[in-house]
């Protein structure tokens, strides 16, 4: 049997299947994207493919203080975006 990796989500602490949840990244040049292949290179974090999880990560800027930056609006975005068409 393959292994599954897990990940974890930085809101919920939940170990899910990585395509399960959407990965956000700080890219070596600094900018804050999401990404959607879930292979860009940078420091990753994860969150729960769940409107209240991307809510309550923009309200409490989880993204902020683990990227050490502020994350844009248009992360948000297209984080609700991809959460909504599926």
């Amino acid at each position: 049997m393959k292994k599954i990796p897990l990940r974890t989500c930085i809101i919920t602490k939940e170990k899910c299947e990585k395509h399960n949840l959407l990965r956000i990244v700080r890219t070596p040049s600094g900018e804050i994207v999401f990404d959607k292949t879930g292979k860009q290179n940078g420091k990753g974090a994860y969150l729960k493919k769940d409107l209240k999880v991307i809510e309550k990560a923009k309200a409490n800027k989880s993204l902020d203080h683990l990227f050490e930056k502020e994350v844009p609006l248009q992360v948000y975005e297209s984080l609700l975006k991809e959460v909504n068409s599926e």
